[in-house]
């Protein structure tokens, strides 16, 4: 990578720093803290995280910080969500224990084509060996099949397994706040070797894609907390706009 981009990316940090800290982690803080406590303290989350650790690649800003994060705060909106529906405590933790799972394998296949469908099928083999019965592996694999975003989505039926695939899908699009410009973009740049000029080019075609990604929000908690984690996105990045053209003109490229 260009060590340009070095400067750029402590800029980015300095930036972020700068900003508040979604909403989401303040006002539902107690569901926070259950799904850190419940992703922490079982055995199943356990073993899959050491098999994604050995098996994922950290391609495209999309390797285990980023699973762990989406697996976090999945499970944070299944527990909201949950209890808004009337679910019992014991089916709202084995709710947040299918979406971790699912969270943590989403991205297994990012660096190939149709990686949702691909990482859905990987994800079937993968588990069969942990104890979920044959409708939770099935839950697991819709919501990773369903989480990508800008495609047309698979019918899911049974309210439970759409909760599942809801919440993975809004965690993961919480990723494309602050995150984005903390660690995604700058692995693609790693990953793609892309020049200066290139990056700037692409730039904003990469904004345009963050302001369609705030109405695609699928739960009630999402569609709440959702744009503003997008919205903190958007401003960082049209500050740090500002900072690489500088750089990019002093350059004289």
């Amino acid at each position: 990578m260009d060590p340009v981009f070095d400067d750029i990316r402590r800029r980015a940090h300095e930036i972020i720093y700068r900003h508040p800290r979604p909403d989401f982690y303040r006002e539902c803080k107690e569901a926070n803290q259950l799904s850190k406590k419940l992703f922490e303290s079982n055995d199943i989350i356990s073993h899959l995280l050491a098999f994604v650790t050995e098996h994922i690649e950290n391609d495209f800003g999309h390797g285990l910080d980023h699973a762990a994060r989406v697996s976090l705060d999945a499970g944070a909106l299944i527990i909201i969500e949950g209890k808004e529906s009337g679910y019992s405590d014991r089916i709202i933790e084995k709710k947040v224990l299918i979406v971790q799972c699912a969270g943590l394998l989403h991205d297994i296949k990012r660096k190939q084509k149709n990686h949702a469908v691909k990482g859905a099928t990987y994800a079937r083999k993968a588990l069969r060996n942990y104890p979920f019965t044959l409708k939770e592996i099935d839950e697991i694999c819709r919501a990773i099949r369903n989480h990508e975003a800008f495609t047309k989505r698979r019918l899911i039926k049974p309210s439970g397994s759409l909760l599942v695939s809801d919440c993975l899908y809004d965690g993961d699009k919480f990723r494309w706040g602050p995150d984005n410009f903390s660690n995604t973009i700058w692995d693609m740049v790693a990953f793609y070797n892309t020049s200066l000029s290139r990056f700037i080019d692409y730039y904003p075609q990469g904004m345009k894609r963050l302001q369609l990604i705030k109405s695609t929000f699928r739960t009630l908690t999402g569609k709440k907390y959702g744009p503003q984690f997008i919205d903190i996105g958007i401003s960082v990045g049209e500050e740090l706009l500002l900072f690489i053209l500088d750089k990019f003109r002093k350059m004289g490229t």
